[in-house]
């Protein structure tokens, strides 16, 4: 790019050099170089720009393009941040190192190279940082096989299927970078193939269900039955199922679930209520001397009248007569 980005003062060729480019994003300006121009793109950074403090320098395993490595440098007056990249192929990911320019970059190049396999060249030395002397591999590539998962089981319950109640066992989603035991492993070629379940619903689909009533195959799904609300549940209709024998049942039935629910007030009260204390022909007068006494307004009485006790002149524990 030619024109100028964000805050650099002339553009990205112009002071990178050749097929760099330059973008900004999130207040982070990023220049993308390649792996000829590292060590020149780093020197323009801290002479130039005045990038003089070194904050990381680390990698990224993007499949199909290779490493892509990437250092992170600031300005502290004013503070300006700027992100050099470079892109190298995974057949031979080589980079000359950065120590010359920025010495805090040692310990970031031993990591990146234990982690994803990149070589530095001219570092002062490569050792491990993270991981022991006889690790093998580089454990942050998107190749790296977790063994881990392989020669011991993932703690916690077990699948469905793998207990001892007999249910189905369904189908087991390996997270990415875990083989299949039986490809690869102590177990290699050792286990038995997965057997193949139909898809629910394809015997019935092709009219090759089994009849009704007829018990499901082992570890088989049973099939699901469709009901809507209105129709209930399978018990339900079991239990409602009209006979020979009894044909008019449900007729009474479904009658007395047709008629409408009564609509009663409090004061009318439930109807165990009415029933319990409705007149006849022998109690009518009793039923009216019931409905005075009810209609009688209660007497209210303040704590000074007594409880129950209206000669007395004081009420219950302000000392008596």
């Amino acid at each position: 790019m030619s024109g100028t980005v964000g805050w650099l003062p002339a553009g990205a060729e112009d002071l990178f050099g050749t097929d760099a480019t330059a973008e900004e994003s999130y207040d982070v300006l990023t220049v993308d170089v390649p792996p000829a121009s590292w060590i020149a793109a780093l020197t323009t950074a801290r002479d130039r720009l005045g990038c003089t403090y070194f904050d990381w320098l680390s990698a990224v395993d993007e499949p199909g393009v290779g490493f892509r490595v990437a250092a992170h440098v600031a300005a502290l007056g004013p503070v300006r941040r700027l992100l050099l990249r470079t892109t190298v192929p995974h057949e031979a990911p080589v980079l000359p190192s950065a120590v010359s320019v920025y010495a805090g970059a040692a310990w970031h190049e031993r990591e990146t190279h234990e982690m994803f396999g990149v070589g530095f060249e001219d570092h002062p030395g490569l050792d491990h940082l993270l991981l022991p002397d006889t690790f093998e591999g580089h454990p942050l590539r998107k190749d790296f096989v977790l063994a881990a998962r392989v020669a011991k089981a993932w703690p916690g319950a077990k699948e469905p299927g793998e207990s001892d109640h007999g249910g189905p066992k369904r189908r087991q989603m390996l997270p990415p970078g875990v083989p299949d035991p039986n490809e690869w492993g102590p177990l290699k070629g050792q286990l038995p193939p997965a057997p193949a379940r139909p898809a629910r619903g394809a015997g019935r689909a092709a009219g090759t269900g089994r009849a009704a009533g007829a018990a499901a195959a082992p570890g088989e799904r049973p099939a699901r039955r469709m009901r809507t609300a209105g129709e209930g549940s399978a018990s339900q209709a079991a239990t409602g199922a009209p006979d020979s024998a009894g044909a008019e049942a449900p007729e009474a039935t479904g009658a007395a679930a047709a008629r409408p629910r009564r609509a009663r007030s409090a004061s009318e009260g439930s109807a165990s209520q009415v029933a319990a204390g409705a007149p006849d022909s022998a109690g009518t007068e009793a039923a009216e001397a019931t409905g005075a006494a009810a209609a009688r307004p209660r007497r209210a009485r303040t704590c000074f009248g007594g409880l129950g006790e209206p000669g007395r002149r004081g009420g219950a524990g302000f000392g008596g007569d």
